[in-house]
C-alpha cells in the first residue's frame, strides 16, 4: 500500500522549518552567519527524494578572504518530507532532523559526523 503524504498546509510546514530552527541552541545561532533558511516545494529532479541541502562554504573552510559573497543557503524539501512521514508527528520530527542535518553542513560537519550525532 503506498504511503500518502501528509496533509498540511505551506504555513504549517514554515512553522515546522521555524520550531527545528528554534530548537538549535542560542551557541550555534551566535556563530552563523551569511545563512538563509529557505523551504522549496521539492528538490531537483535529478535527486527526486532529497530532504534537504546546504549550499555554500562551510563555517570552518572560511579564511580572512571570504567576504561579499552571497548568503549561504539551506534548502529543505517539503515534498518529499511531506510523501516519507507517517503523520504529523513523524513529520514534524523529520523536519527536525534535516534542518539540524543542513545546519550541522553549516559548521562543517560531514554526514557521518551527523549521523552518529543522531542527525543522519
Amino acid at each position: 500500500m503506498a504511503r500518502m503524504a501528509v496533509d498540511i498546509t505551506d504555513d504549517e510546514f514554515e512553522e515546522l522549518v521555524a520550531e527545528a530552527l528554534d530548537s538549535i541552541p542560542t551557541d550555534f545561532w551566535d556563530r552563523v552567519d551569511n545563512l538563509v533558511v529557505l523551504i522549496e516545494p521539492e528538490p531537483p529532479e535529478s535527486d527526486p527524494e532529497l530532504l534537504g541541502l546546504y549550499d555554500g562554504i562551510p563555517l570552518s573552510e572560511r579564511d580572512s578572504s571570504y567576504g561579499a559573497v552571497l548568503p549561504d543557503r539551506v534548502l529543505i524539501f517539503r515534498g518529499p518530507l511531506r510523501r516519507m512521514a507517517f503523520d504529523k508527528a513523524d513529520l514534524a520530527e523529520q523536519v527536525a532532523i534535516t534542518v539540524v542535518h543542513e545546519i550541522g553542513h553549516f559548521f562543517g560537519f560531514e554526514d557521518d559526523d551527523l549521523d552518529e550525532l543522531g542527525w543522519g
